[in-house]
């Protein structure tokens, strides 16, 4: 099946600001941040440069996996506010030009959810196939399972944690009797179902979703992937047609499957199995341990990093293969993965955001990367685990809480960072050279400039094998504009050579720089732990 999407125009010059809504900001002092401490940030979100935003799980949820274990896809959780409350952010985002994505569970729900609870009857109902569940209590499967829990007489399918049974969209290869089709009724009343759900905010004001888990709906499907493309591609064309300017971004991390499927957007995920890093977590997070500074050998380590050779031979043929059908998108972070610091210095950390904020796809910056908020070796909080540590509350102040609540300290959904240097936002404000400051140079510098867009070309024009620097240049689409990039996370001075445009011989005009870095005809000379952005 070949569908054509059209892709929102409005993404070419976005770029999103991820809020995990439980620690951003409270208004109600109970210690948990809600939809209204959002709403009242949204100039700060502005002032940042950022004209989108994501917002992390705030649907109702038992909140056993932090609200990814959804028990009403309709209704806002009550610890965030209400539905009325969420419009109402819609409204005053839209007034400020922001365009505002949920998240999306598609693969599961809670063991709460209404539809789990009728289709674990042992009497036949509308949603017993809803689900995909085995034909004895004593019978299991290849997949995570759970029996001896409900009246009917199976076992269930999980996606991730025990609370979070597998939606049923049916199998792509079929070796048990009580596996669904993909084309089967139970199957297109899932998909169905989702498609209402998408519905339902896309009419209440939300502009699309980011799709958790996307890759996982059709089991038995493949590395290829084939029939959960396909099921996408139904689900999306549906919803497209009736909201065209809706925007989807996947967690698949396979862009050619994610936009044949019909998302906007992929993300370059954090991926790291067995030791074995991938191009993003070579960049940024090459290293077992999230606290780890001797060991980390990630390119942006000024001790520790090598070429950013190994990067490109994963990223190039990704980025080749899906140019002018979508996005492959960077992150600073997100709610599921280490923060860059403190692992990484403030230096280290602008050069990699440097990179992040200029590269083809829309670029994701999660709350308080911007001012080097620090991942912390925290007990895990609502199946957060390693991932607790990354969503500690936002760094506003110097005041209790740091500004994040009025609560007693020893009530607040997660802990603030007690040292005594611990970054805020106040302070940064009034810091030149603050990584707040960086950040808002950055996105300023992409805001203004058409070939820092989304879909600005980039071509490589230096990546020593025996060095730390590396260029590329960004031309805007009709040709009107071309810059170079160029950085050095090592701490040796480096000097590499980008190729004159035309007949041009005029020295480059710099833009942006961090460090000792300069232009000369067609050499650019990078200092220690140097970026720099020059007009060509």
């Amino acid at each position: 099946m070949t569908t054509t999407f059209t892709r929102p125009a409005w993404l070419d010059t976005a770029a999103f600001y991820e809020i995990y809504p439980q620690s951003f900001c409270d208004t109600n002092g109970d210690g948990i941040g809600d939809i209204p401490g959002i709403t009242g940030k949204l100039d700060y979100i502005a002032s940042l440069g950022c004209n989108a935003l994501w917002i992390n799980h705030c649907y109702d949820s038992p909140f056993k996996d932090a609200g990814y274990d959804v028990r009403d896809y309709r209704k806002v959780a009550p610890r965030y506010g209400t539905n009325d409350d969420l419009v109402e952010l819609f409204r005053q985002a839209h007034a400020r030009g922001i365009h505002v994505l949920l998240d999306l569970v598609p693969g599961h729900t809670s063991e709460e959810h209404p539809w789990f609870k009728e289709s674990q009857r042992a009497e036949r109902n509308e949603y017993s196939d809803r689900y995909i569940w085995t034909d004895s209590a004593f019978e299991g499967y290849s997949m995570p399972f759970i029996g001896g829990e409900s009246e009917r007489n199976a076992t269930y399918i999980l996606n991730f944690f025990k609370c979070q049974p597998a939606l049923n969209y049916g199998f792509a290869k079929r070796d048990r009797r009580w596996q669904s089709s993909t084309d089967s009724a139970a199957a297109k009343a899932t998909r169905d179902a989702m498609v209402d759900v998408m519905r339902f905010w896309l009419g209440l004001g939300c502009d699309g979703f980011r799709v958790d888990m996307a890759n996982s709906l059709v089991k038995n499907d493949g590395e290829d992937k084939p029939e959960t493309i396909k099921a996408w591609q139904e689900m999306l064309g549906t919803i497209k047609s009736e909201f065209p300017q809706a925007a989807f971004v996947s967690e698949w991390g396979v862009p050619e499957q994610a936009l044949e499927a019909g998302f906007d957007m992929d993300f370059y995920l954090d991926w790291r199995f067995g030791g074995n890093p991938n191009g993003y977590n070579l960049l940024a997070r090459n290293t077992d341990n999230a606290l780890d500074t001797a060991d980390d050998h990630s390119y942006f380590s000024a001790k520790g990093g090598g070429s950013v050779q190994e990067f490109l031979s994963q990223y190039i043929p990704q980025y080749q293969a899906i140019r002018g059908k979508g996005y492959f998108c960077f992150i600073t972070c997100n709610h599921d993965t280490p923060r860059l610091a403190p692992r990484l210095t403030k230096r280290e950390q602008q050069v990699a955001f440097g990179m992040f904020l200029t590269m083809p796809g829309v670029p994701f910056i999660y709350y308080g990367d911007e001012i080097g908020m620090r991942y912390r070796d925290l007990p895990t909080k609502e199946g957060g685990y390693a991932r607790t540590g990354s969503r500690t509350p936002m760094q506003w102040d110097r005041s209790k809480n740091m500004g994040f609540s009025s609560a007693d300290s020893d009530s607040l959904y997660l802990p603030v960072d007690p040292a005594e240097d611990a970054p805020n936002v106040a302070e940064q404000e009034r810091e030149t050279d603050s990584m707040l400051a960086w950040v808002r140079a950055l996105l300023s510098l992409r805001a203004d400039h058409r070939a820092l867009r989304a879909k600005a070309p980039l071509v490589v024009l230096a990546q020593p094998e025996q060095g730390r620097s590396f260029a590329y240049s960004r031309v805007a689409e009709d040709g009107s504009e071309r810059l170079v990039v160029a950085m050095n996370p090592g701490l040796n001075t480096e000097t590499i050579t980008v190729p004159a445009q035309g007949d041009k011989a005029n020295d480059p005009t710099v833009l942006l720089c961090l460090g000792n870095a300069q232009a000369r005809g067609s050499e650019v000379t990078l200092g220690p732990q140097s970026f720099v952005i020059v007009h060509v």
